[in-house]
């Protein structure tokens, strides 16, 4: 830090001591910002809860967002009482089904909720990992009892003894789309009833040029066996990475939706979509930043979008698209960058490429960045 002016004091210790004043009374810092220390600008690789088994710390980190789960409480409630008016609230019984319930959050919000609502429901909590259906079977003997039936199956695979009036399911990546969210709504959907609703219901993507050389060169330098990729390419695959020393270039705009449940005759998730931004300030471009939101019921909606970020929520941090060569941009200029979501019988993958004002090579064409790039449907 730098600090320039007129010394209007015999003793220029005073101004060192009133900087230390200023330093030791800062504003407490908030929640993402302790959470997030250390992190700063760190690339990491996206997780892939259906192709992997999460780890217990991987939960216990989630587990630990203020926001998160309070507002998926506070869907399902509002969900709960939309579905069973008050003269039926001791007669009917609501059948709600966990997808991917992992060691069981949205499944005690789900009861939370019910007992707010003072309403009755019955839960199925679906999870494939075996470690967390340890901790699902502990917490139904210790806490559930027989409100919750706990099943050990790919939600996908799994053939219920009786259909769902709400399906609740916190599959989510960092760029919406990209943990496979879709391809496990889309199996799991058959689930429902004909008015059976979804939580989420539905998630859009968001992108942003940025300028930074910090990332590229963490990008340039990383060490491709250290992150599963394939020798020389590393800009070929998306990161999962704290923004800091970054400019954005312009404002995020959206880019791929999915609603849930997916009523298409043909469902097809593949996606494509063009677009443009004007540039206000000269810069170098060095790839984009992805952001998601997501609805989870009516008005109740969760967002890592900068202008739109649900306060305190920590739960994921921005995807970080790269790409190989930086461009000179000049104030008034137009940027415009192509992304495609891939599918085939095996897997899912972005690719990406730069038109305007130069045209680059399309990133990660054909899966060709490394294995943890992609998720296997």
């Amino acid at each position: 830090m730098l600090i320039t002016g007129n010394v209007r004091h015999h003793d220029i210790k005073l101004y060192q001591q009133y900087m230390d004043f200023l330093w030791q009374n800062q504003p407490p810092e908030d929640l993402v910002t302790k959470f997030a220390r250390g992190y700063e600008d760190y690339l990491q690789c996206p997780l892939q809860p259906l192709m992997e088994n999460l780890e217990a710390q991987t939960y216990e980190i989630f587990e630990k967002d203020p926001v998160k789960y309070t507002e998926y409480q506070k869907a399902i409630y509002h969900a709960i009482l939309d579905k069973v008016p008050f003269e039926e609230k001791d007669t009917k019984i609501l059948v709600l089904m966990v997808v991917g319930a992992g060691r069981g959050p949205l499944v005690r919000a789900a009861l939370r909720a019910a007992e707010s609502a003072d309403r009755r429901i019955k839960v199925y909590a679906v999870e494939k990992n075996p470690n967390a259906i340890v901790t699902l079977l502990s917490s139904k003997v210790e806490e559930w009892g027989d409100s919750v039936t706990v099943v050990s199956s790919d939600m996908r695979e799994w053939d219920p003894p009786e259909k769902a009036d709400i399906l609740i399911s916190e599959l989510l990546g960092s760029f919406g789309d990209n943990e496979l969210s879709p391809e496990c709504l889309d199996g799991a959907q058959k689930f429902l009833k004909d008015d059976g609703v979804s939580i989420p219901e539905s998630y859009t993507s968001h992108i942003s040029p940025i300028q930074s050389p910090k990332l590229h060169c963490e990008v340039k330098v990383c060490k491709e066996r250290d992150r599963g990729l394939r020798l020389g390419n590393a800009f070929e695959t998306p990161y999962v990475v704290r923004l800091h020393n970054k400019v954005e270039l312009a404002p995020p705009v959206p880019l791929f939706t999915f609603n849930h449940p997916n009523m298409d005759k043909v469902i097809d998730n593949t996606r494509f979509k063009s677009v443009s931004f004007q540039i206000d300030i000269d810069s170098v471009l060095h790839g984009f930043a992805g952001y998601f939101n997501t609805v989870l019921y009516k008005n109740i909606v969760l967002s890592i979008v900068p202008k739109t970020h649900s306060h305190g929520m920590f739960s994921w941090f921005p995807m970080y698209f790269p790409i190989r060569n930086p461009i000179n941009l000049v104030k008034g200029c137009n940027v415009e960058v192509h992304f495609w979501r891939r599918v085939s019988t095996r897997n899912v993958w972005y690719e990406w490429c730069v038109t305007q004002p130069e045209v680059t090579t399309i990133h990660n064409i054909n899966e060709i960045g490394r294995a943890s790039c992609r998720e296997r449907v």
